[in-house]
């Protein structure tokens, strides 16, 4: 049975053809927000390793292996994400094929912990191949049912296949023993570098239809699952801080309205900035923004485990001083503030927030920690919190008057 009506999950097959750039009410699926769904197995995963390595003193340790993980998981869900932008067809074939790659999230989310304490990423290796399979099987589809982007699919076909053979390879190598432990990062990195490089390679042919509101909708729900998972991490340190005995003390009070506080701070700072309309007047600098996100992502699940810590230190005493716990939050949070400012800068004509304002905001916060031998976790938790804050407001409040201006300026 063939339908050409239009995307609809009734139909067996729907001819894949490429969506229009501008489709009005362009939305996120069902599907698509259940593929996301399992994308939060793995971030609790790799964010409840991480907080383990902060509380421990191993933070440091923990950190390759928490970047190196969350690069599969970004990079899987943001090449589904762009490719479901420009041919999603909501047939069977696409929600089995998407079934499949959700799998593979499944498989590489069980591995996670023995990747962190034993560096075994064998499981991890395994999930990741299963969610490029399902995605080079869609491509292939799109080549073939659509002569028009045959090129660019085949070739964004052959760059997942011979990248993932590569890392395949890296795997068994490294079982072996004929790959070095001390080769094993400068490979995964040269790895990363062929993967980001796909779909550069695979655009020259011809670009692809996606949609840059549907895009940026996309971007946005992933960043609030992220702070779905920080309010998760911030819960399990109460949970954690209440079977230690110690009650509820003014410190988790403290850390917990703050860290509740900064949560919804990012997110505010996050939608300030008109990701969509910045995406469909400059095109051709998505790379930058797309990309550029892997560090803001990781930022943002890398808050929630040092909230965790910082909320189970009000229950028992932990390896880590408290300047250790408050850099595992204020760092990653700076990361953020930088990284926003970053990506969205060349695809917006003027910031929302003001650069010198939220670059400002990014150093204070990398300060704050440095007091809190004096002041205490819990002051400087808050503190962070609040300058966030302080710049959410600061920003709400300027904008009439900056858009009053640019107003008489045009005028004029």
């Amino acid at each position: 049975m063939t339908d050409e009506a239009g995307p609809s999950g009734s139909h067996v097959h729907v001819p894949m053809r490429e969506r229009s750039t501008d489709e009005p009410h362009r939305a996120s699926s069902p599907l698509e927000l259940l593929f996301d769904l399992t994308f939060v197995v793995a971030v609790a995963s790799i964010t409840a390793q991480l907080a383990h390595g902060i509380a421990t003193g191993h933070a440091l340790d923990d950190l390759t292996p928490f970047l190196q993980v969350f690069f599969a998981i970004w990079w899987a869900w943001m090449n589904f994400t762009w490719f479901a932008s420009s041919y999603d067809t909501d047939d069977v074939p696409y929600r089995l094929l998407t079934m499949v790659q959700m799998a593979g999230v499944l498989v590489l989310a069980a591995g996670v912990p023995v990747a962190f304490e034993d560096a075994d990423y064998r499981a991890i290796t395994i999930g990741y191949l299963v969610m490029r399979v399902g995605l080079v099987a869609q491509w292939l589809r799109a080549g073939r049912e659509d002569p028009a982007s045959r090129r660019t699919a085949v070739r964004y076909a052959l760059g997942i296949s011979v990248v993932q053979v590569g890392w395949l390879a890296r795997l068994v190598l490294a079982e072996t023993g004929v790959l070095p432990e001390a080769s094993l990062l400068p490979v995964f990195l040269g790895l990363v570098v062929l993967e980001l490089a796909v779909p550069r390679w695979a655009e020259r042919a011809r670009s692809t239809s996606w949609h840059p509101h549907h895009i940026a909708e996309r971007y946005g729900l992933f960043t609030i699952i992220l702070l779905g998972e920080s309010v998760l991490a911030a819960s399990t340190g109460v949970q954690a801080a209440s079977a230690a005995g110690s009650g509820v003390s003014r410190s988790l009070v403290a850390i917990a309205l703050g860290g509740l506080v900064l949560l919804f701070a990012l997110w505010w700072q996050y939608f300030l900035e008109p990701a969509g309309e910045g995406l469909a007047t400059r095109r051709h600098r998505s790379f930058v923004w797309g990309y550029g996100h892997y560090g803001i992502f990781a930022a943002l699940a890398a808050v929630g485990a040092g909230l965790e810590v910082a909320v189970e230190s009000t229950g028992h005493h932990l390896e880590v001083s408290e300047t250790g716990v408050g850099y595992a939050v204020a760092v990653p949070v700076a990361v953020f503030l930088v990284l926003l400012w970053a990506v969205h800068a060349p695809i917006v004509r003027r910031p929302v927030i003001p650069p010198v304002l939220i670059l400002g905001a990014a150093v204070v916060v990398f300060l704050v920690p440095l007091a809190a031998g004096s002041v205490g976790l819990a002051v400087v938790v808050v503190t962070v919190a609040a300058v966030c804050s302080a710049l959410v407001a600061t920003t709400v409040l300027s904008r009439p008057r900056r858009a009053g201006v640019r107003r008489r300026g045009v005028l004029e």
